[in-house]
C-alpha cells in the first residue's frame, strides 16, 4: 500500500516542485492532475500538472525525470468533468479529454486513471442511463484496449445550488455501482473510493469496500465534519454545504482505524491518496503543505509498510 496525495491541492506548483514536495514529506505517490489548459470555476478543477495534450517524447522524459529525481510514483493520472452534461459541447469536450487521459496513462505505464461519470442533474438516474451507457462503453472499450483502470470517485457531486436537485455524478451510491458494473462488465472499470462522501450522506462507508472489494482501484483519504444539529433543523434534501464540512483525516466522523482495518481485509494493495478539500487550510502555499504534513503523520501509521 502506498500514502500519496492529489496534486490540486498545489495549483501554483509544476510537476517537479508537485513532487519535491511529496518527497520532502515522505508520501511514496501523488495524483496527477491532468485538466485541459485553460480556467474552471469549480475549486480543484482546472488544475494542470501533466498537458496530455502536449504529451510528447520531452514531455515523457520530463514526468520520468520528476518520478526518477524525487523517488515518488503516479498513483494515477486525474480528471473530473461531466462527461454527461446536458450542454453537449461540455459532455463531447470531457469525453474526448477523458480518452485522452486514458491514453496518456497506457503511454506513461501508469495503468490508472480516475473521473467521475457524470450526470444530467436534472434528470432522474432512470432517465440518465441510456445517456451513460452510451458514453461509458466506448470510454471502457478505449481503457480496455490501452490496459487502463478507470476508477470512478463516489462523489455527489451536490454542493452547490446550480448542481440541484440531483448532484452531477450519477455513481453516489452502492446500489448504483452495482447497477454500472452489471451493464458495463469490465475489469478495467472500478471505484476510486472516497469514504468522507459516504458518511455525509448517513451510509455506511465500510460496507462497500467488502461488496466492492475487486473494485477497489484507487482510495482518496478526506475526513467530513458533519454538523448534526444543523442537520436536524434543515434535513437532508438541503444543500449539503448548509451541514457538512471536509476536512483533513483525523478530524472529521470517518474512524479510520477502522477504515484500514477493513481496507486491510480486502486484500487492496493500492494508493491511498490524501485529498486536501478544507478550507482552514487553503490560504496559501505553506498552509497547503502543513495540511499534507499533518495529513501524512496522521495516516503513516495506518498504512502498512511494502515488503
Amino acid at each position: 500500500m502506498q500514502l500519496g496525495f492529489v496534486s490540486a491541492i498545489l495549483p501554483d506548483l509544476n510537476l517537479d516542485q508537485v513532487f519535491q514536495t511529496a518527497n520532502e514529506i515522505g508520501y511514496d505517490c501523488v495524483e496527477v492532475m491532468c485538466w485541459p489548459v485553460g480556467k474552471s470555476t469549480r475549486r480543484y478543477a482546472g488544475i494542470t500538472h501533466i498537458d496530455v495534450a502536449t504529451l510528447d517524447e520531452s514531455a515523457i522524459a520530463n514526468v520520468q525525470e520528476c518520478i526518477d529525481k524525487h523517488f515518488v510514483a503516479i498513483s494515477g493520472l486525474g480528471y473530473y468533468p461531466n462527461a454527461l452534461s446536458p450542454d453537449k459541447a461540455e459532455a463531447d469536450a470531457a469525453v474526448e479529454q477523458i480518452k485522452s487521459v486514458i491514453t496518456a496513462a497506457a503511454t506513461l505505464g501508469i495503468g490508472r486513471m480516475n473521473t467521475f461519470i457524470g450526470r444530467d442533474w436534472t434528470q432522474s438516474v432512470d432517465a440518465n442511463w441510456p445517456r451513460f451507457l452510451e458514453t461509458w462503453k466506448p470510454i471502457i472499450r478505449h481503457a480496455e484496449e490501452h490496459d487502463v483502470r478507470v476508477g470512478i470517485e463516489n462523489c455527489p457531486m451536490f454542493f452547490t445550488n446550480d448542481e440541484w436537485p440531483g448532484g452531477k455524478n450519477l455513481a453516489h451510491s452502492p446500489a448504483i455501482w452495482r447497477r454500472m458494473f452489471n451493464d458495463i462488465p469490465s475489469d478495467h472499470f472500478g471505484l476510486n473510493y472516497d469514504p468522507s462522501h459516504m458518511v455525509f450522506q448517513q451510509m455506511d462507508y465500510l460496507a462497500p469496500m467488502k461488496e466492492f472489494a475487486d473494485k477497489l482501484f484507487h482510495i482518496h483519504a478526506k475526513d467530513v465534519r458533519v454538523d448534526h444539529d444543523r442537520l436536524n433543523d434543515v434535513g437532508i434534501l438541503a444543500n449539503p454545504n448548509e451541514y457538512h464540512t471536509p476536512k483533513l483525516p483525523g478530524m472529521g466522523h470517518v474512524n479510520w482505524g477502522d477504515f484500514f482495518s477493513v481496507l486491510t481485509d480486502t486484500g487492496y494493495q493500492g494508493p491511498v491518496c490524501v485529498e486536501v478539500e478544507d478550507r482552514a487550510y487553503e490560504g496559501s502555499v505553506e498552509s497547503r503543505n502543513a495540511a499534507l504534513k499533518q495529513s501524512f503523520r496522521f495516516l503513516k501509521s495506518y498504512v502498512p509498510e511494502d515488503c
